[in-house]
């Protein structure tokens, strides 16, 4: 990237962040305020939303620091965009590097229109590109990050996942591996809103969770086999214009499972907007960048004896190898 656009970039990253950061008020404020207004809505979601704050200090030994004891309303939907990129037959990610997080597989706007003109040219240079609406993001303890519009009114679980992951950035961050990152803390999400249902939750709120994340793991699975099947193609021997054939092939495929998938949900249409798009490579890799080492670290914290403090402990000891020796030890963590 020129000096000049780097520069523009990490001007629009600055003074977006500090635009939320000073839009965000004290819960406790927020809470009143939503009272005195008459929003029991977003009282009752702020509420909760401290409630998890609370919990995944004291239960998941996340960091006890001022993140998520604030709020912001944003008025847009999403905090950032991020921008991914594929070659048109590789499913390998772009990367770009930055200071402080070193180097990463997407590149965040605070407007969506930067976002699609920086996507637009990476299109231009023969790339393929994902422009995805981001709720929440970390700066990893750097900043007291405040809950967000953008997120609070997520169904119980989402909302408590939300927390967990970014909270989970905080304690473990290896720079130049996005994948090790969210996959980190997805598997902290994930094992920590079963023991927030298990614990705080009503039996309404974990049956609504269990029917939404089933619905997700069919998704995500379905879109990791098509993803699978499209880097085999790529890296078969077989010349270019078969593989573009084949490409065509394996999205029509996935649209057709996903119409079946659909049919088999009774009609639920939450995924409806996400096939809505031209799909490309970009897509897909973007799901596995947070999903490929997720067994690895479930296995480790059952391995840990379900101990948190211990499981960061050793996570944090993987992040520090080699990057070759870190994959060996993730892969021998799940085998499958």
């Amino acid at each position: 990237q020129g000096c000049c656009e780097a520069v523009g970039y990490y001007a629009q990253s600055i003074s977006g962040h500090l635009g939320v950061m000073a839009q965000a008020t004290p819960l406790s404020d927020a809470i009143a305020y939503a009272n005195g207004s008459n929003d029991k809505r977003l009282a009752d979601r702020l509420a909760l939303a401290g409630r998890m704050r609370d919990f995944a200090s004291r239960e998941l030994a996340l960091p006890d620091n001022g993140s998520y004891r604030h709020y912001a309303n944003l008025h847009r939907p999403y905090v950032v965009w991020s921008v991914f990129a594929t070659p048109e037959l590789s499913m390998e990610l772009h990367k770009w590097c930055f200071l402080v997080v070193g180097c990463i597989n997407y590149r965040g706007y605070y407007a969506i229109e930067d976002a699609h003109r920086y996507a637009a040219g990476l299109r231009s240079q023969g790339l393929e590109t994902y422009v995805a609406g981001v709720p929440a993001y970390s700066t990893l303890g750097y900043f007291d990050d405040p809950l967000l519009n953008t997120f609070v009114y997520l169904p119980e679980g989402e909302l408590a996942r939300m927390i967990f992951h970014e909270l989970a950035h905080q304690v473990v961050y290896v720079r130049n591996d996005t994948t090790f990152n969210e996959s980190f803390a997805s598997a902290v999400e994930i094992a920590g809103v079963e023991r927030w249902l298990a614990r705080e939750a009503s039996a309404d709120a974990r049956a609504s969770y269990r029917q939404y994340d089933a619905r997700r793991r069919q998704f995500r699975a379905m879109l990791l086999q098509a993803r699978a099947e499209l880097d085999a193609l790529y890296r078969s021997p077989i010349d270019d214009d078969a593989k573009r054939a084949g490409k065509a092939a394996i999205f029509a495929a996935l649209r057709q499972r996903y119409a079946a998938l659909k049919e088999s949900w009774g009609g639920y249409s939450g995924y409806d907007r996400w096939f809505s798009q031209p799909l490309t490579n970009a897509h897909l890799a973007a799901v596995a960048t947070y999903q490929q080492w997720v067994p690895a670290f479930l296995a480790l914290l059952e391995q840990c004896g379900g101990d948190w403090k211990a499981f960061y402990a050793e996570a944090e000891r993987i992040g520090k190898l080699k990057p070759e020796q870190r994959k060996a030890r993730l892969r021998a963590l799940a085998p499958n």
